[in-house]
């Protein structure tokens, strides 16, 4: 069962709807249906084990750069 994210086109309120089935969702605050979905990204949870082999991140957290934060030219 999939989790989405809409914005309703009537009063613009953001939600997110679990679907199930074939059931479409409604905006919760006005009941409208005419609705934008939105591409989300999942979560992965802090606990989370690393992978066997997995590099860890560089100081740097984004690229590895060695020279430390804010080294890199990646934004």
């Amino acid at each position: 069962m999939p989790i989405f994210e809409y914005t309703c086109q009537s009063c613009g309120h953001r939600f997110e709807h679990l679907t199930r089935g074939n059931q479409d969702a409604v905006c919760p605050a006005c009941e409208g249906s005419a609705l934008a979905k939105h591409l989300s990204t999942f979560a992965v949870g802090a606990n989370a084990a690393p992978r066997a082999g997995a590099a860890a991140p560089g100081p740097c957290g984004s690229c590895g750069d060695p020279r430390g934060p804010g080294a890199c030219s990646m934004n």
